[in-house]
C-alpha cells in the first residue's frame, strides 16, 4: 500500500465523519450546498486554467 492510497482512504473517512456530524447536528442541507458549490466551483477553476 503506497501512500497515494493511504491518503485516500483517510480523505473518505475524513468526509465521511463530517458527513454523520452533519447529521448529528441537523445541518445536511447546507454541507450539501457547499459540497456542489465547491465541485462547481473546482470545474470552473479547471476549465480556466487549462
Amino acid at each position: 500500500m503506497n501512500i497515494n492510497q493511504v491518503r485516500r482512504i483517510l480523505y473518505k473517512v475524513s468526509r465521511l465523519l463530517g458527513d454523520l456530524n452533519a447529521v448529528k447536528k441537523g445541518k445536511v442541507g447546507k454541507r450539501i450546498g457547499r459540497r456542489v458549490a465547491g465541485k462547481a466551483t473546482g470545474r470552473a477553476l479547471r476549465k480556466l486554467f487549462k
